[in-house]
């Protein structure tokens, strides 16, 4: 039998993965719309003054997520959103500050770091237990050392870009650069998101693959052990 309908499916098995890794992740379109509340908030803040900066943020957000509901998309990512910029609108207020808004985002992406690298530090990669856990894959692979240290690369990946958000944002907060503040959160989002993105679509891929070796060996090992047991059993004569 060919070998080429096999790496269709396998192909179409990766493809499948990505695709539904970016869909849990909100898709292309709402990591990029993530940044639009961060733009309006520092245009109206430079046009306007803080508080109509607030509400001009809040009320993209909302729309954002009401686009996402008529369109029937997945509305995680956009209640996420709101959730995050009501916090940094809030923070802002009570600061009297604009640079407050991002004041969030900063010390959440220390917190991440964090989770991140204490994840790989007592064996459970923080990348592999979502994603397992998602598809429902169960735990082989923390069995599998080759897999378990391709998730920890890939959650390592991210605690990298968590920390190099939190290095320089914070920089920039304490010098009270508020519209550079804006420019690093978009630009250190969805470019190094995309990066660890990357790597975490190697890790899977390679973990998916050195667990369906191990699977088909089994099932090979299982087999010749019960044609021997056949064999055994058919020509073993009594005494």
């Amino acid at each position: 039998m060919s070998s080429e309908p096999e790496e269709h499916r396998s192909g179409a098995g990766r493809a499948l993965s990505e695709q539904t890794l970016l869909e849990q992740l909100g898709g292309v379109y709402g990591m990029l719309f993530s940044a639009v509340p961060i733009v309006v908030f520092v245009v109206a803040n430079s046009a306007f003054g803080l508080i109509p900066a607030i509400w001009s943020a809040v009320g993209s957000a909302a729309v954002i997520g009401v686009a996402r509901a008529i369109r029937k998309e997945t509305l995680q990512p956009a209640v996420a959103g709101l959730f995050g910029t009501g916090i940094a609108a809030f923070i802002a207020y009570r600061t009297g500050e604009a640079r407050g808004f991002f004041l969030y985002g900063i010390w959440m992406s220390l917190l991440y770091c964090a989770i991140f690298v204490v994840s790989v530090a007592v064996r459970w990669p923080l990348v592999g237990v979502i994603w397992n856990f998602l598809n429902g894959t169960g735990r082989a692979w923390r069995a599998d050392k080759p897999s378990l240290h391709a998730y920890d690369i890939a959650t390592l990946s991210f605690a990298v870009v968590f920390a190099a958000r939190f290095v320089v944002q914070n920089w920039l907060y304490l010098e009270d650069e508020t519209g550079m503040l804006a420019v690093a959160r978009i630009a250190m989002g969805f470019p190094l998101f995309a990066l660890a993105l990357l790597v975490t679509i190697w890790a899977i891929r390679r973990s998916t693959k050195r667990l369906r070796v191990i699977e088909a060996e089994t099932e090979t090992e299982e087999t010749d052990a019960e044609i021997e047991q056949r064999l055994r059993e058919k020509y073993s004569g009594p005494g």
